[in-house]
């Protein structure tokens, strides 16, 4: 019998994070090949070249798709999902796969699964039906919604928002966030191990701070970095371990900013390019707080019992564990949020939270691929709510 064939598709170290247990178990399975086509930032120097990682992780790239040029505005945004279609088009064409697989809500996705629709490949969403209110990203993961034939969501609410936007229930399966299910299992380094490979020491309150551009407002959130840096320069004895934004409009204006800071404080401030997913989770296990505006500190950090402090707009509306401090993006609110996150009181309730993503385990993601029927899948009716309403349960 002949395998099927799944391609995932990356352009971000966030998403390749979450993607890696899916992938491994795909890539392990007797039943099924395993395809790999790279983009976006994973292939720029700029934003630490975390194909690398890809490649230490003993996957094969089957193709690259080189979209990122100097500029980061909005108009080169445009441009580099212009490359990313054709690139992944042509890519998709060599390949051959029988489904692709993307995750989430950035833009080389929104271009990958324009490209696969296109070429009549059936398209497999991870992570639809959430919700992101201060970020384009809100428009990009609907958009690719309704271009995906098969939908993978990590909550009951947002399996119903996908059926809401017309998608039939048979196709949407609620699996929990892929991402958490190696988290059990992974080895993680030590305090000590973490100190000597990363070459810092731990202070007595230590923070993991990620703070993305803010695509929606006028100045990107870049007011809203100068209050989280403010607010950081106000606390005492706590190391700051800085990782770089994603390749979005304005990032590397963040970049430049946050490496500024970082220079002006050293051994109190520390700055990477990408951690990868063993260090990015074993330095978060140690700190105090996740801090800035990435879904890390949503999704993953509640698992590890950790607090999060959630800054500003970008992920509002998203659902969240008791764990996150929403805060607003001005420093005096920022350094409130940082001290309830460290305050006994708090630290008592994070012990005792649940995630709301964690699911029922990649198996059950892995039997879905296996199981689906390719024939008719290309094909989509569109559900009307009175009819969706029924299937709310």
């Amino acid at each position: 019998m002949k395998k099927r064939t799944i391609c995932f598709i990356t352009g971000a170290r966030s998403e390749y994070g979450l993607l890696r247990p899916l992938m491994s178990a795909v890539k392990e399975d007797a039943d099924l090949c395993l395809q790999l086509i790279v983009t976006g930032s994973h292939l720029s120097e700029a934003y630490g070249l975390s194909a690398r990682e890809i490649s230490r992780d003993g996957f094969k790239m089957n193709e690259k798709v080189p979209i990122l040029g100097p500029d980061d505005s909005l108009q080169a945004m445009a441009c580099a999902m212009g490359k990313c279609l054709e690139g992944v088009a042509r890519a998709l064409g060599r390949l051959k796969p029988d489904m692709i697989v993307c995750m989430g809500d950035r833009y080389e996705m929104l271009s990958a699964a324009s490209a696969a629709m296109a070429c009549r490949i059936p398209v497999v969403h991870l992570s639809g039906g959430e919700i992101t209110h201060g970020a384009m990203d809100d428009q990009i993961r609907h958009a690719i919604t309704k271009l995906s034939h098969l939908h993978l969501v990590s909550t009951h609410e947002h399996r119903w928002r996908v059926i809401q936007m017309g998608e039939s229930p048979e196709r949407v399966f609620n699996v929990g966030e892929v991402g958490l299910a190696d988290i059990r299992k992974l080895e993680y380094l030590s305090r000590l191990e973490i100190e000597k490979e990363l070459a810092f020491r731990f202070l007595r309150k230590n923070y993991l701070v990620t703070y993305h551009p803010v695509t929606l407002e006028e100045d990107y959130g870049y007011r809203g970095l100068g209050a989280l840096l403010t607010a950081l320069d106000h606390q005492k004895d706590t190391l700051t371990i800085f990782t770089k934004c994603n390749a979005d409009p304005a990032g590397k204006r963040f970049n430049r900013a946050i490496e500024k800071y970082v220079a002006a404080r050293p051994g109190r401030t520390i700055l990477f390019d990408s951690l990868g997913r063993k260090r990015y989770l074993s330095v978060l296990r140690q700190v105090d707080a996740v801090v800035g505006n990435s879904s890390s500190g949503i999704v993953e950090a509640p698992s590890f019992n950790v607090p999060s402090v959630n800054i500003g707009a970008r992920q509002e509306g998203r659902a969240r564990a008791a764990s996150v401090i929403d805060c607003a993006a001005d420093s005096g609110s920022i350094a409130k949020a940082l001290v309830k996150a460290c305050s006994a009181a708090f630290v008592r309730k994070t012990s005792r939270v649940k995630n709301p993503y964690e699911g029922k385990g990649i198996g059950h993601v892995v039997a879905i691929l296996k199981k689906v029927s390719l024939r008719g899948l290309l094909q989509k009716e569109f559900m009307d709510i009175k009819e969706a309403c029924a299937h709310r349960r």
